[in-house]
């Protein structure tokens, strides 16, 4: 705690105090507080009584760039920085928007586990010099393996991978009709629904790490959150871009990934299609290359709808 001057008028460790009495000890006055796994808790607790900033480490070169952390001294930091208002600010959700991000957030963590107990199977078989034409996870592979017959402890091995796999399954299942039901409620899901190759579950994951879309004054801010920008870098007279970057929302760039894969893929949407296969035909642009492309257009189409409050109509392709 510093007083106008920036002189120290008190030093509290936040864990041993009661972060209530601290917060009506010094109402009316200004908070800040470091992006952490764990922030919601302290960040609505200090916020029924001061005006509490979140701190981005990420653009915050004073908390990001030190070789050892020092909480004393980041503390101190934050708040010098923010007597001077440059402590560079993280988005706080409200609390339904955290809810959905994560309930969605969560699935995709159900579904990462179950792809590395997958990935131990293939390992597993790999092993042992047994191959499968075709995918182990449809039925006719679920067969495959079922019949198979290894010595121990491998069978025993297997046996638990496609065990953790079943249960997975069970609750991707579970969690998938949890979002389904939430997603009917919301009329933004309405609006983004109407996109081929989004459905409930990337609609919630979408709607949730967006926000609220008035935060966004013009689609390249949404699409910079979204990590789809390439970084430039200018000198004197010249000016080049690179890859696209890293510091960004990566739920949200991987949804968008996943559903500009499935529109061009799966629902051949024409809008989308033409636009990724202009790149991969005419333009002889890498799949990956030209799918963050398409993914970064699907992103404006998403920003202009949801700011419109209008669904899915894409300018005609001509033939």
């Amino acid at each position: 705690m510093i007083d106008d001057n920036g002189e120290i008028e008190e030093e509290v460790r936040v864990k041993n105090a009661n972060l209530d009495e601290i917060a009506q000890k010094y109402a009316g006055g200004e908070a800040a507080l470091e992006a952490t796994s764990n922030y919601f808790t302290i960040y609505d607790t200090l916020d029924e009584y001061l005006d509490v900033t979140l701190a981005n480490p990420l653009k915050a070169n004073w908390l990001a760039n030190q070789k050892q952390k020092n909480d004393r001294v980041d503390a101190k930091k934050l708040a010098r920085f923010l007597r001077m208002d440059e402590v560079p600010e993280s988005y706080v959700p409200p609390e339904e928007l955290r809810k959905y991000r994560a309930l969605a957030r969560g699935r995709k963590k159900l579904t990462n586990k179950k792809n590395d107990f997958q990935n131990e199977v293939h390992a597993l078989l790999d092993q042992q010099g047994i191959t499968h034409t075709g995918s182990l996870w449809s039925d006719e592979g679920r067969e495959f393996l079922a019949e198979l017959t290894l010595e121990e402890p491998w069978q025993f091995l297997l046996d638990q991978w496609l065990e953790a796999i079943d249960e997975f399954d069970m609750k991707i299942t579970r969690s998938q009709r949890k979002i389904e039901t939430i997603a009917k409620e919301l009329e933004e899901m309405d609006i983004l629904t109407s996109v081929p190759g989004i459905a409930a579950y990337s609609g919630l994951m979408i709607y949730g790490e967006i926000g609220e879309i008035d935060r966004f004054d013009r689609a390249n801010e949404l699409v910079s959150y979204a990590g789809l920008d390439p970084v430039v870098r200018e000198s004197g007279d010249s000016r080049t871009e690179g890859s696209i970057s890293k510091q960004c929302n990566k739920y949200l760039r991987w949804i968008l990934g996943q559903a500009a894969k499935t529109a061009v893929h799966n629902c051949k949407d024409p809008y989308l299609s033409e636009f990724y296969w202009r790149l991969r035909d005419g333009k002889n642009k890498p799949a990956k290359v030209a799918l963050v492309a398409t993914a970064r257009k699907l992103l404006v189409s998403l920003y202009h709808m949801l700011t419109n409050e209008e669904v899915y109509d894409p300018p005609e392709v001509s033939a």
